[in-house]
């Protein structure tokens, strides 16, 4: 496995926060944010197009909005096939 970092919450206080890695060997994003609350999760679930819960093995998470450039650096990135 080969993971690049790309960038971190531009607000953060370096102790988990939100961060995006891509995955060279398979081009995928790796996002570490924060968990859904159970609201959120509830309403995401009614609103899902899959009309099935959400299932075991998978979650909805939180990235902040300040987080978007970092997310599209990462898209970018991917796009280009820098590595």
């Amino acid at each position: 496995m080969n993971i690049r970092f790309v960038g971190i919450d531009p607000d953060t206080d370096e102790d988990g926060c939100p961060t995006v890695w891509v995955d060279d060997s398979t081009e995928d994003l790796l996002i570490q944010g924060y968990q859904a609350d159970e609201e959120t999760t509830a309403t995401c679930d009614r609103f899902s197009p899959a009309q099935a819960p959400i299932p075991a093995g998978e979650t909805v998470i939180r990235i902040p909005k300040r987080m978007i450039p970092v997310i599209r650096k990462a898209c970018d990135e991917l796009d280009s096939g820098v590595r």
